[in-house]
């Protein structure tokens, strides 16, 4: 099958925001949308891993300080996409006040504050934002509830910031990973007795990739999704429904 010559160009002229995008599934959503002609900011506590493509812009920022979020924004002059990808998972200490709280902090609360700040930049581009959310944002985690309870948190919030933002023509949509092969999850996929059971209840019988979820967010910052709002789409080779 030949690629149409327009996808290379899809979304020339467009600016987006990538939180969390310095590496794992926010550097490969970065560079996803730099290959399809976007400006590209990630936006990162740290420098990454190198992963990001040539051209696509780093800048330190802090999703838990309204400060610098603010500072993020000021900088750019345009922003088209916002995809929310900084998060965090604590795995066993979850249970804990102040580590729940944090989790929260992060993917949620996070989340609703670079909604916030983008929103003024998004209404006059009549642009789009992308959440990343969770398998477990439809069922619950007992080692990781912070994860959980944040992750379903996002996708009401997807749901009532579609609702909102809609006056301003902003499109809010979610993704939600399933089981991604990343070096978060390295340990799971090296232990058999993880890594048999995920696969056996994965109709696709893979774990999925970074790029995987890229191409869904692609699709919901696409013209092809120009009526879709309110939508959180499971990237996960059917886990969900096994």
């Amino acid at each position: 099958m030949t690629t149409p010559t327009y996808l290379p160009t899809m979304l020339q002229g467009r600016h987006a925001l990538v939180t969390g995008g310095a590496q794992g599934i926010g550097a490969a959503i970065a560079n996803q949308l730099a290959a399809l002609g976007a400006q590209v900011t990630a936006a990162d506590l740290g420098a990454g891993d190198g992963s990001l493509a040539a051209g696509v812009a780093l800048r330190q920022a802090d999703v838990t300080s309204e400060d610098s979020v603010q500072a993020l924004m000021a900088g750019l002059q345009r922003v088209d996409i916002v995809v929310n990808c900084a998060g965090i998972i604590r795995r066993g200490a979850e249970h804990a006040l102040p580590v729940f709280e944090q989790v929260l902090a992060v993917n949620l609360t996070g989340s609703m504050r670079v909604c916030t700040a983008a929103r003024a930049h998004l209404r006059a581009t009549q642009g789009c934002i992308v959440n990343i959310a969770s398998m477990l944002s439809f069922f619950g985690g007992g080692l990781v509830p912070g994860y959980s309870a944040s992750k379903g948190g996002v996708m009401q919030l997807t749901k009532s910031l579609a609702i909102a933002y809609a006056e301003d023509r902003i499109r809010v949509n979610a993704v939600a990973p399933g089981w991604i092969a990343t070096p978060l999850t390295q340990p799971l996929q090296d232990d058999p007795a993880r890594n048999g059971p995920i696969l056996a209840r994965t109709p696709l019988g893979r774990w999925g990739t970074p790029a995987d979820v890229a191409q869904a967010v692609l699709f919901l910052c696409s013209p092809a999704a120009g009526f879709i709002t309110g939508v959180t789409l499971p990237v996960d080779g059917g886990y969900l429904v096994a």
